[in-house]
């Protein structure tokens, strides 16, 4: 038995629709296993319900930076910088017996056709009485120097440029960003190496001052961000496994317990069939996906429990009639007769001679049945019955909604995610067509 499966398995080489889904398979398997090992779970769910103190760094609605590769103008690309990474230059000058001066500085190139978001600068110092000041100052291209701001700062303070109404008075404009990436008088971004100089002065022995510079782009990342300045990248990533794991849980536990219950069915015959055959027809009718519905309403929407419940409302369906019919078949075979006539119990004729043979048939609807499940729990969390904790693909789907993405032009935001389960979908689809050729020989082309 196991040699002709081996030798079915093999024959998917002749076709290359299911090679294409193999190897889309297990680059999903893959990038599953490194989702998990680099991001652990917990870390996960931390990051993605967390607010402004996790995703500080992230502007807001921003497309991801490939799109410069397919549009005329080129968008500016978010970054962060810091003292405490080495990656803003810092120097510590001693003036006279415990005052310093601390010169911080930063050099960027700006190239964009189109302004950035925001700058912010967030500061961390230390002191005992004596505040430490700054004074911050940004040197264009054409070798001007604009001086942003002067204040004092506490243990922990954030300075956004877009913000300071005395930058504005002093640019004599309400739009401080482009006045400060164009020249005097012009709407057109000024291109070139930006120079961020900024000069703290600290009045203690033992005060520090560290900086972060944040640019916040019109671009940012591989994936984009959405309405909360979280990184697209996390749920399109930790999607793949909760979509395989959900999905394949789902198709193997429906097949494998039908075709128990259709093999115990047909064996035992009487009263058992005929109940097995009621509780089928009365499922039949039952509206699945509104009684889901309902226990995510009323009762919980962990998806662990929609599982649970998409598995038991799946178990009775027409795959149970289907599966009847070649039992009949089968336990009339001669081979049955014989482990009758030598004592064989029931559960081993059930579980050694019937189910075996079913395999074949069991393969290749199983691999099909994968993309409902995946679709089933994507369309779940598009209406908000998902599991409110995990950040899934259709997670992604029904945040762009509430947020009226497509009204706003932010197509990325739902793409992204369809364009993932479309080619799941499409992957599982192939292979399981050719499992179902390979496995059933009136399908195969003459």
């Amino acid at each position: 038995m196991l040699n002709n499966l081996r030798s079915s398995l093999q024959k998917i080489l002749l076709y290359p629709s299911a090679i294409v889904g193999v190897l889309v398979i297990l680059l999903l398997v893959i990038v599953s296993i490194y989702t998990m090992v680099t991001i652990p779970y917990s870390q996960a769910i931390a990051m993605w319900r967390g607010g402004e103190e996790v995703w500080y760094q992230n502007p807001k609605f921003a497309p991801p930076a490939w799109i410069n590769f397919f549009s005329t103008k080129k968008y500016s690309e978010s970054f962060a910088v810091s003292t405490t990474n080495a990656e803003i230059q810092k120097t510590v000058i001693p003036v006279e017996r415990g005052v310093s001066t601390i010169e911080m500085v930063y050099e960027f190139e700006f190239e964009s056709d189109v302004y950035p978001q925001d700058l912010l600068l967030y500061f961390n110092s230390s002191f005992d009485q004596k505040q430490p000041f700054i004074s911050i100052e940004l040197i264009t291209p054409d070798e001007r120097t604009i001086r942003v701001a002067n204040f004092a700062i506490g243990n922990k303070f954030t300075y956004r440029f877009a913000q300071d109404d005395k930058l504005r008075a002093k640019l004599r404009t309400d739009k401080v960003i482009p006045a400060l990436f164009s020249l005097p008088e012009s709407d057109v971004p000024l291109k070139g190496i930006y120079k961020l100089v900024i000069t703290g002065s600290t009045f203690e022995p033992d005060s520090i001052i560290d900086a972060e510079f944040v640019f916040h782009g019109q671009v940012f990342g591989w994936a984009g961000t959405d309405h909360a300045r979280r990184d697209l990248s996390l749920p399109l990533l930790w999607g793949v496994p909760v979509a395989l794991a959900f999905g394949l849980m789902a198709a193997i536990g429906t097949s494998v317990m039908t075709m128990i219950i259709a093999a115990i069915a047909t064996w035992y015959g009487g009263w058992v069939d005929e109940l097995i055959q009621r509780i089928t027809e009365i499922n039949l009718v039952l509206p699945f996906f509104a009684l889901l519905i309902m226990i995510g309403t009323f009762y919980s929407r962990s998806i662990w429990v929609i599982l649970g419940a998409t598995i038991l409302l799946s178990i009775f369906t027409g795959g149970i009639l289907a599966f009847r019919a070649v039992f009949l078949q089968v336990k009339q075979s001669m081979y049955i007769e014989a482990a009758k006539a030598y004592g064989a119990s029931n559960m081993r004729i059930i579980f050694k001679y019937l189910i075996p043979r079913m395999i074949p048939l069991l393969i290749p609807g199983l691999v099909q049945s994968v993309p409902a499940f995946v679709f089933l729990e994507a369309s779940l969390a598009v209406i908000g019955l998902g599991d409110p904790v995990l950040p899934t693909w259709g997670k992604i789907i029904q945040d762009a909604n509430s947020n009226g993405a497509l009204y706003k032009g932010y197509y990325y935001w739902v793409l992204e995610p369809a364009v993932l389960l479309i080619i799941t979908g499409l992957a599982f689809a192939v292979l399981g067509f050719a499992l179902d050729r390979i496995f059933n020989p009136k399908l195969r082309d003459v």
